[in-house]
């Protein structure tokens, strides 16, 4: 199982990881970080594959994954 984290306190919520997860399990969660944005975030884990297309997406370096 693939492991995600998300630095929230990196997370500017422009959901281009969400765009980019084939299995379409990351969401724009209610959450607001210091700077005013809604984080990312899995809506549930175990569809994961840890394909890391999220995180190379990501422009602000805030998601990680391990497989």
């Amino acid at each position: 199982m693939a492991k995600v984290s998300f630095r929230e306190e990196r997370c500017k919520g422009c959901g281009l990881c969400k765009l980019a997860c084939p299995k379409k399990i990351i969401v724009l969660s209610d959450r607001i970080n210091p700077q005013g944005y809604n984080v990312a975030c899995l809506k549930e884990e175990e569809p994961c594959t840890g394909c890391a297309l999220c995180a190379e997406m990501c422009p602000d370096v805030a998601i990680e994954v391990w497989k």
